[in-house]
């Protein structure tokens, strides 16, 4: 392996740092120096317009034009899965260093431009400063992770299988899948979309990539910067498009190897049956590695600190508007710290600052859309009748797409707010009796994505570690905020695939294992 220095979180920056404020406002500017451009496909490494296109808004004004971005047809889709095809016969064969070369470098230019790709978040997905700061930051990470990972997985190929002496010699290789389909989520739009994007293409596969339809002028300049890296032409073909035409095109195509997934559980489970049908000139079974939400609760245990309790709770409800699918949306609190929990996350909620996230100041902004805006407020409406509502509650979309921080207590574990997936700031509340009570109400849901568990007690968290059916598991702690090479994300049973995105497994779903022997 050639010489690189170990992996390493990228920092966050500090905001508390009034220079770093003032880089900000410089990235905002960047960005709006471009608002309205336009935004072609990029397939082979063509810019190619189409008569389609739809404009992406800023959420938090949404009279504000951030782009206007070119649609995929049927037609270019064909031409991007050719472009694709074409391309992996010599990208799969291209020496894995040069390909983590590429990430390399893409991490070290989207560094470079941190502050710019911070402040396009905040424009076109609403994120306020440290969210976008924080999704950056992942972006990176993925990149410099999963290349460390291809430089691994090859130095290391010929080490995992014994020869016989004076008969053979075996090698042991994992070898790319072909072209993939990746759709990406809008709510983590950088780190997300880099980590699926690259992890594929690392591997040595190439990909039809369409991203989600409220955040694609970030894909865009994702792209350009593996471009300015050294990607070659038709290794990634940008199709934006409706998932009706472009979506089912690339998932039910008998040349498309795998399909790699972030979304919402109804999509992932429809992508999930149409890539099991085996199409007409397909000579393979389709590889599907999706992440599809989740319903996370966090547990608050007899003794623990009220204040660190609702502080966590205010953390993991509502950072980025519970748009995470990381987000707590339950809290299960034992009966004996029930109403003072409640008093004091009251309090820590009511100092949420709601607004444009353009200002340093807000700490939280706008929801996604128009959409994500209407089905949050159907919930808030069901909330009142399941629970009491004890803080927030009233949304406004005269200018962006603002709801309050939500709480509703008093609920009913079988109720529709604590089973169903919101994605929003919305958390609602139970309180149990025992324990075991409380992790039997946490394990009650077809969702395992993320959960916490906040106790002193030592034998209540080792239970909670054998207990709690989650794919991330924290104790003490937020539930939000997974670390790449750090805390391996993934989640059971109707969260997804297990996939572990940023673990030491995860380039291995992209690649398939192939022994050689030659006998002497």
């Amino acid at each position: 392996m050639m010489a690189i220095y170990p992996f390493k979180m990228e920092p966050f920056t500090d905001f508390s740092n009034k220079d770093n404020i003032k880089r900000y406002h410089e990235g905002l500017k960047v960005v709006e120096s471009y608002l309205g451009s336009e935004y072609p496909l990029v397939i082979d490494g063509e810019r190619i317009k189409t008569n389609q296109t739809i404009v992406s808004k800023n959420p938090s004004d949404h009279g504000e034009d951030i782009g206007i971005v070119h649609q995929a047809s049927l037609k270019e889709a064909k031409i991007a899965m050719e472009s694709a095809l074409k391309a992996f016969e010599t990208w799969s064969k291209t020496d894995a260093k040069m390909r983590a070369d590429v990430l390399f470098k893409a991490a070290s230019i989207v560094r470079k431009r941190k502050f710019e790709f911070s402040a396009l978040m905040t424009k076109e997905a609403g994120k306020p400063y440290n969210e976008a700061d924080a999704d950056t930051a992942e972006a990176i990470d993925f990149m410099e992770y999963y290349a460390r990972q291809m430089l691994e997985i090859s130095d290391n190929k010929d080490k995992q299988v014994l020869s016989r002496r004076n008969l053979e010699r075996n090698e042991y290789k994992m070898i790319p899948l072909g072209v993939g389909a990746v759709i990406t989520p809008w709510n983590f739009p950088l780190a997300i979309l880099t980590g699926m994007t690259t992890s594929a293409v690392v591997s040595g596969n190439t990909i039809l990539l369409k991203p989600a339809s409220t955040t694609q002028v970030i894909a865009h300049k994702l792209l350009e910067a593996l471009e300015e890296a050294g990607l070659p032409k038709g290794v990634i073909n940008l199709v934006p498009g409706s998932g009706s035409t472009v979506g089912e095109f690339m998932i039910n195509h008998p040349k498309t190897r795998f399909i790699s997934f972030t979304g919402s559980k109804e999509v992932g489970v429809h992508i999930y049956e149409q890539a099991a049908k085996v199409q007409k000139g397909q000579t393979w079974l389709k590889r599907v590695v999706t992440e599809m939400g989740g319903k996370d609760a966090i547990v608050v245990d007899e003794g623990y600190d009220v204040k660190q309790a609702a502080e966590i709770l205010k953390a993991s409800a509502f950072g980025f508007s519970g748009q995470k699918c990381s987000a707590a949306s339950r809290a299960i609190i034992l009966e004996s710290m029930y109403d003072d929990v409640l008093e004091a996350l009251k309090a820590e909620v009511q100092t949420i600052k709601l607004g444009n996230p353009e200002d340093e100041t807000i700490n939280m902004g706008p929801v996604n859309d128009e959409n994500a805006f209407n089905k949050i407020k159907e919930y808030i409406g069901i909330g009142h009748d399941e629970g009491r509502l004890l803080v927030g509650g009233n949304a406004d979309d005269a200018k962006g797409w603002f709801i309050e921080p939500t709480v509703f207590y008093d609920v009913d574990p079988k109720a529709r707010i604590m089973q169903e997936e919101i994605f929003g700031p919305v958390l609602s509340i139970t309180k149990v009796k025992t324990f075991d009570q409380a992790l039997a109400v946490a394990n009650d849901s077809e969702y395992g994505l993320t959960g916490a568990v906040l106790s002193n007690n030592r034998e209540h968290l080792e239970k909670a570690k054998a207990v709690f059916h989650v794919g991330n598991l924290y104790l003490n702690r937020k539930c939000t905020g997974a670390i790449v090479g750090y805390q391996p994300f993934g989640g059971f049973d109707m969260s997804g695939t297990d996939s572990k995105a940023g673990g030491p497994e995860y380039l291995q779903l992209f690649m398939q294992g192939k022994t050689i022997t030659e006998q002497f």
